[in-house]
């Protein structure tokens, strides 16, 4: 929790690290404890667990919160850690929040009640809700709406923010750029915003992001996190150069549905024990696998 009473220096590549799980199906904390230390190795700037990369909704509370316990411990306050603590039931999101507030996340990623679509006001009374619970733990609203069939507009994000200090920033994983800035114009440049779309990453830095959740950074997290840093350094051609290099990456990622192939690629490389994703995904057919190899092929210089 170093970061928790600061949000402002949690900036960079912060990689939602997949959750492995073993051949029959079980919580794999000694292949996640890989993930984070290798994650760590290749110089992210923060880890995260539990979002969609990670399979929440495959997932029971107790299991989301050993999860965050691994993680948390791994991590040991290297870096910022942002656990998902989001779920559909507010009982749920509640429960979850507040183990990560006592395993010490620096801040919650609370992702918008999924399945219901909530009105913008249902949307407003949730987070109020959490952000009164938990006063003194930062918490980043994650606006997903292909995952959630709800978007929430920009003038309700603002309104939480007035309302609540601890409401410090917003995931935005939509394709609609003009949302991003419409919510940056809204909240004020000093509200934090990260992106979770993988070819959206070094354009919000431009309009003042502050990095991106990138499920990118599962396959190639030194070249995520040098493109953020390039990016402040101020060399842009060199952050360029990432950025389209990373294509590939960001192509491979959805030739299943995330998170199947990222885990593919992670045991095909030993750094998790298995590929299992647990139903309803399904691990990569075999069209998919030859898709995947040819993608690999193209990202070898800095895709694992």
């Amino acid at each position: 929790m170093r970061f928790r009473s600061d949000p402002a220096t949690i900036r960079g590549s912060i990689a939602p690290v997949v959750t492995p799980f073993t051949e029959d199906g079980d919580l794999d904390l000694a292949s996640l404890r890989n993930l984070v230390r290798w994650q760590l190795e290749q110089g992210s700037h923060g880890i995260s667990t539990g979002g969609s990369t990670g399979e929440p909704g495959a997932q029971s509370v107790a299991e989301r919160i050993a999860a965050m316990a691994a993680v948390a411990e791994e991590n040991g306050d290297r870096v910022p850690f942002l656990p998902g603590t989001g779920s559909a039931r507010l009982e749920e999101t509640l429960e979850l929040t507040a183990a990560a507030e006592r395993l010490g996340a620096d801040a919650a990623l609370v992702i918008t009640p999924y399945y219901a679509r909530p009105s913008q006001e249902a949307l407003f009374r949730w987070y109020a809700r959490v952000a009164t619970e938990f006063p003194s733990l930062p918490i980043v609203i994650y606006n997903v709406p292909s995952r959630t069939a709800v978007d929430i507009d920009p003038e309700t994000v603002s309104r939480l923010r007035r309302a609540h200090d601890n409401i410090v920033g917003i995931k935005e994983t939509t394709r609609d750029f003009e949302h991003f800035s419409r919510v940056m114009y809204a909240c004020g440049r000093d509200f934090l915003m990260w992106s979770g779309i993988e070819l959206l990453c070094l354009p919000l830095l431009a309009i003042g992001g502050a990095g991106f959740v990138s499920a990118a950074a599962n396959l190639a997290p030194a070249a995520v996190a040098a493109m953020y840093m390039a990016f402040v350094d101020g060399d842009q051609e060199t952050a360029l150069d990432l950025h389209y290099s990373l294509h590939p990456v960001a192509e491979l990622l959805f030739v299943e549905t995330n998170p199947a192939p990222a885990k593919w690629v992670l045991h095909r490389h030993g750094l998790i024990a298995s590929s299992l994703v647990r139903p309803p995904l399904i691990t990569p057919t075999e069209a998919a696998v030859a898709r995947i190899e040819d993608l690999l092929a193209q990202c070898k210089e800095i895709a694992r």
